[in-house]
């Protein structure tokens, strides 16, 4: 497969193989590679009649020494299990999920991006319910599925910032609502205001459900802030517990940061010297400003990236890329047959 992996974005790029491996009769089936793409569904399967599907996002690096890494797959595995258990769906087992994850990249070796060129395989592990049915209920069949898609940097050239504008009118997840799993029904629910902010050149900030007061995601990530020595990031019951905020937190506590999770109400930017969103696409997405439409009000951050979120940003890339020690043990090398 000729790829000009310079150009690459992040968007989808066909794989030869998908790995998949059914649910039925109360019992996993082995996963399988294919190079069948296509689903073949009931129009009546409760992940399209009632939205009972989850899903994931974890990357393999091809690092300085040519290894290739998978970062933290287990916490992925852990986190689509218990997304699984809130939409009462048969969870993937951490051992069936990596044996996916494994097989995947062993059957798309080819598509593992050289060093250097800021390019990854990226990893969309999907679960969904297929068993037929048109009264309201969870399925009792399910499907798990790796599709590999090679990705580009998310930021095409450099580390630079977004600008970031209030939603009030839009809310992405509800207080003990679905917002702690990684289902597609809170993204679908947050189209009318990112695509809003994305028509004026900006990104999305959702504040709370219950109160629009605090701080609640950064579109469809993490939010970070800078306080002085402080990295603060938002409590909620709301928010999708990030793999890649978690990774940063104990950076920022090994460079001396004091680490706080709380509600953060909207007004603290103005305190505040840095801030981000963070995940697994784009790692850190730092932003210059935030801006209130409603209350005529822009926090400001600078236009370049602050040294603090620069060099956690850095440090954890340094990290996937074998060009750092990688004390926690958060990646896999994988042997690769000669």
């Amino acid at each position: 497969m000729n790829i000009d992996w310079s150009s690459l974005g992040f968007h989808y790029t066909e794989p030869e193989y998908i790995v998949r491996a059914g649910y039925h009769n109360g019992k996993w089936e082995e996963p399988y590679a294919t190079t069948d793409k296509y689903l073949h569904l009931h129009v009546s399967a409760t992940c399209l009649q009632y939205g009972q599907e989850a899903f994931e996002g974890l990357k393999a690096f091809r690092g300085i020494d040519g290894k290739i890494r998978i970062f933290r797959w287990k916490e992925n595995a852990k986190r689509m299990a218990k997304s699984a258990e809130g939409l009462f769906m048969a969870p993937v087992p951490e051992e069936l999920f990596g044996k996916a994850i494994h097989l995947a990249l062993e059957k798309n070796l080819e598509l593992v991006p050289p060093y250097g060129t800021g390019a990854t395989l990226y990893f969309r592990p999907l679960l969904i319910g297929t068993t037929p049915r048109l009264g309201v209920g969870p399925g009792k069949d399910f499907e798990f599925i790796v599709i590999p898609s090679p990705i580009g940097p998310y930021y095409p050239g450099k580390f630079h910032c977004t600008t970031f504008i209030v939603n009030r009118y839009v809310d992405r997840a509800a207080p003990y609502g679905t917002g702690q799993f990684k289902v597609g029904g809170n993204y679908a629910s947050s189209f009318r205001a990112t695509e809003a902010a994305h028509m004026m050149g900006c990104d999305c900030l959702f504040l709370d459900a219950k109160q629009h007061k605090y701080i609640d995601e950064c579109s469809a990530a993490n939010f970070i802030g800078i306080k002085g020595n402080e990295y603060l990031t938002p409590k909620s019951s709301a928010i999708l517990p990030s793999i890649t905020n978690d990774s940063l937190m104990t950076l920022a506590k090994e460079m001396g940061l004091k680490v706080t999770r709380r509600r953060i109400r909207l007004e603290e930017l103005a305190n505040m010297s840095e801030a981000a969103a963070c995940g697994t696409a784009c790692v850190i997405s730092p932003i210059d400003k935030v801006v209130d439409t409603e209350k005529g009000i822009t926090y400001s951050f600078g236009d370049e990236p602050g040294p603090v979120l620069s060099k956690l940003y850095h440090a954890l890339k340094d990290i996937q890329y074998g060009r750092a020690e990688d004390r926690h043990h958060w990646c896999e090398i994988i042997e690769i047959p000669e």
